[in-house]
């Protein structure tokens, strides 16, 4: 009558990060996986920090590149980008990644020379490390595009897939 059963697991159990972003384990684990959990989090930071410090006038740029990563890294984790064959996903996000590394750089020098309070200090050197980050992510990206365009892709037809898991580096040479 007053037995308490133990709760039946039927499975693993998943990560809290896991049941609010299905980040697939390969993608997530894979170089530009890393590469944009990186940009989440740093532009995550630097929005953070830019909220609480003096130099408030910069808080859209690391929330919108926050919200844009946030996207791109759903959209390759669970291969939403390949039911959409009208946008060129890796074209736009080296766009988004060029875009970014310069605007970052920019608020960054700006924040640190500008502003005293620590917070404003602390969302420049982010900014600089999320300048980095993103300058890596359209330097592997421009070197997909140029494997891709000299293999004498088509328009129509997008980069291969495969090359987004690998961890092989690639020249543009």
């Amino acid at each position: 009558m007053g037995d308490i059963e133990a709760p039946v697991t039927t499975g693993p159990r998943q990560s809290v990060l896991q049941t609010i972003l299905p980040i697939a384990k390969e993608f997530a684990s894979s170089r530009k996986g890393q590469l944009l959990i990186a940009e989440v989090a740093l532009s995550l930071i630097a929005f953070i920090c830019f909220v609480a410090s003096t130099a408030a006038a910069f808080v859209t740029a690391p929330l919108i590149e926050f919200l844009a990563a946030l996207f791109l890294l759903f959209a390759y984790s669970t291969k939403f980008n390949e039911r959409f064959k009208g946008f060129h996903f890796p074209l736009m996000d080296f766009l988004r990644c060029v875009s970014a590394s310069i605007i970052f750089f920019i608020i960054s020098i700006i924040s640190v020379s500008k502003f005293t309070d620590g917070a404003s200090k602390a969302a420049g050197v982010f900014g600089f490390i999320a300048t980095i980050v993103f300058a890596l992510d359209f330097y592997f990206i421009f070197n997909d595009l140029a494997n891709f365009l000299k293999q004498g892709g088509d328009s129509g037809d997008e980069p291969p897939r495969t090359s987004e898991y690998n961890d092989s580096d690639s020249d543009s040479d």
